[in-house]
């Protein structure tokens, strides 16, 4: 029933720890800078609810990271991906 935290068109980070069990974070995209592109609208919360700790429902956002955010100057030209990510995993980019 909480609003989403985030917007269209902000710039967040996801969580840079890492997690034992069951996550929907990828490693490669922990402690890196995207945008939210989409609101995805509640789901259940699979970390929580993969432990028996409860559905605990929170929003849900597809996150844009370019290529370079992601493998650096290894990356290819243009390159972006695009991942679902629950609402816990980010925090905003401030100015």
């Amino acid at each position: 029933t909480e609003a989403p935290r985030f917007a269209v068109g902000q710039l967040v980070r996801t969580a840079a720890t890492s997690v034992s069990g069951h996550t929907r974070l990828p490693s490669y995209a922990r402690g890196r800078t995207g945008s939210i592109v989409r609101l995805q609208g509640g789901w259940v919360y699979p970390d929580s609810n993969a432990h028996g700790r409860g559905e605990r429902p929170e929003h849900l956002y597809c996150v844009r990271f370019e290529g370079d955010e992601l493998w650096g100057a290894e990356a290819e030209p243009g390159q972006c991906v695009h991942l679902d990510l629950f609402e816990s995993y980010l925090t905003p980019v401030t100015s």
